[in-house]
């Protein structure tokens, strides 16, 4: 078995620079949107001055008890998903940092289950007190919707194949449980892979994104941040996969420029709500540290008018 990784928080200096980098600065309150192990706060709080004041959330339970043992006061700790931005007053967020990764002692847990690296319980929930997880979805999914979730979230253009291996495997021996259980299952339907990839990568990815619903997560959180942002705030956001990534760069140009109303033609157009400022990579020196951040992509954009 591999060894644990340390944890290593990616972007974080570009990260928290960016955040604080507005018009704002680093006055007011301040919102991460995936605590973690708490890199981005710890550097978000060196920053802020007494008055200052930072959210978090996190729907990891071992999150909440690591953002508990910091002891700061100007934190607020939330137990559950960003989705839950939306419940903040308007306007009342000088910065929001959404870093969508999955930290390495998540990876590296085998009780978690979210790696095909080491067997474990097939879990991959973020919050394991609440919800089904993978291996109790599988005992009862239809072979279509398997195959749609690995088809849609993982890319797999061997997701046919795959959900009806995993059907067969549960008719013929029982529900699928263990995580080396479905990484064999999967290796064994993928025909072919890229080089260095392990055949069950995207199927992992599919399932874990899937039972967390991370990509509907994330649209309602970006939705929420045009209001909850104040003007001159700042939106930044660290992607992993394309899906991700697509999503925000999608949201950013959307409301990057003027919106027409086609039934006025000759109304003025309402003003954009975000300015888009960055698109940045880690650097080759990060990557050479820390292999797992090889594929972030981290987007910065200022929120322009004033919130209905």
């Amino acid at each position: 078995m591999s060894e644990p990784q340390r944890h290593i928080t990616v972007l974080l200096h570009e990260a928290v620079d960016a955040l604080l980098g507005g018009p704002l600065g680093a006055q007011g309150c301040f919102v991460d949107g995936t605590f973690g192990r708490g890199g981005h706060s710890r550097l978000i709080l060196s920053r802020l001055g007494p008055a200052g004041r930072l959210v978090a959330f996190d729907k990891d339970p071992q999150a909440i008890a690591e953002a508990e043992r910091l002891g700061d006061a100007r934190l607020h700790i939330r137990h559950e998903g960003f989705a839950h931005l939306e419940e903040l007053p308007a306007a009342s967020a000088s910065g929001l940092l959404l870093d969508l990764g999955v930290s390495s002692p998540q990876i590296d847990s085998p009780e978690r289950g979210f790696s095909f690296r080491f067997d474990g319980p097939l879990d991959m929930r973020m919050d394991s007190t609440r919800g089904p997880s993978v291996a109790q979805w599988l005992a009862q999914a239809e072979q279509a919707s398997i195959a749609e979730v690995i088809r849609e979230y993982g890319e797999e253009r061997f997701a046919g194949p795959i959900a009806k291996a995993i059907v067969a495997r549960r008719t013929q021996q029982g529900a699928i449980t263990r995580t080396a259980e479905l990484a064999e299952l999967v290796a064994g339907a993928v025909r072919t892979r890229e080089p260095g990839q392990h055949p069950a990568t995207r199927t992992f990815q599919a399932f874990r994104i899937y039972i967390n619903a991370e990509l509907q997560e994330l649209q309602q959180a970006l939705a929420a941040s045009l209001r909850v942002l104040a003007p001159g705030g700042r939106l930044v956001v660290i992607s992993f996969h394309s899906l991700e990534d697509r999503i925000v760069k999608q949201f950013i140009a959307q409301h990057a420029k003027p919106v027409y109303d086609r039934r006025a033609p000759f109304a003025p157009p309402q003003p954009m709500r975000l300015a888009a400022i960055a698109r940045i990579k880690p650097s080759a020196e990060e990557v050479a540290a820390n292999p797992r951040s090889r594929s972030a992509v981290m987007r910065v954009a200022e929120r322009t008018e004033t919130p209905a």
